[in-house]
């Protein structure tokens, strides 16, 4: 009696993509609004990172599991808590720099911590939005749907192939560095009008940061 044949086993075909750096980029961010004054605070300064870490653990569950759409949603949802946070507490610095409610050195010290998350968090935009995410864009020719042109796009020869290469979450944090000190993206051009929007609010974020670092210098002088 012939034997039935078995059809070969369906396995997903996503990439494997590093989330670990995200995952720290994350937590520092959490960590780095610990270190505002209450007065700059949405409510108690533990609560952002109580909230991120809350949702982190279905995130690396989720991913651990391969349910990638979960994982999607819910770092998004992470990172709008922090960019809502950080927003809010730019605010507040803004309110109250001419009030001085704050010491010199615990404003400045806001400051430089706001800036650097401004960093962190447009870098996990970028990485998270940018192609349809990390999985979509280390497929095959998954860079074409990309919103940025980054130069490894445009090696040949002894260099990956345009359609083998994607960027991982440092280049986007690179990106994210060179947007908040020189106010553009260097060596990267950016494709889309959504980009080039989020790069602009960026830039804005972190003018109006080093804006205030610079008027409290003086006045501290």
């Amino acid at each position: 009696m012939p034997q039935a044949q078995t059809s070969p086993r369906v396995t997903s075909a996503l990439p494997k993509v590093p989330h670990w750096p995200a995952i720290i980029a994350i937590l520092a961010d959490a960590c780095l609004y610990l270190a505002l004054p209450p007065a700059l605070s949405v409510g108690p300064r533990w609560l952002l990172l109580a909230v991120v870490v809350f949702l982190l653990i279905p995130i690396v569950i989720a991913h651990w599991r391969g349910n990638m759409a979960i994982t999607r949603v819910l770092t998004l949802v992470a990172n709008g808590v922090i960019t809502a946070a950080m927003i809010a507490s730019l605010a507040f610095l803004i309110e109250g720099l001419p009030k001085h409610r704050e010491a010199s050195e615990a404003l400045l010290r806001s400051a430089v911590g706001l800036w650097l998350t401004n960093i962190l968090v447009f870098a996990l935009w970028y990485w998270r939005l940018d192609g349809g995410g990390p999985h979509e864009r280390a497929r095959p020719k998954g860079m074409l749907n990309s919103a940025f042109l980054f130069p490894q796009m445009l090696q040949s020869g002894g260099g990956k192939a345009q359609s083998d290469w994607s960027p991982e979450f440092v280049d986007y944090l690179f990106l994210a560095f060179n947007t908040s000190t020189a106010f553009s993206p260097t060596d990267t051009a950016v494709l889309s009008r959504g980009a080039k929007l989020g790069m602009m609010a960026q830039s804005l974020i972190s003018l109006a940061i080093l804006v205030l670092i610079a008027a409290r210098a003086v006045n501290i002088l």
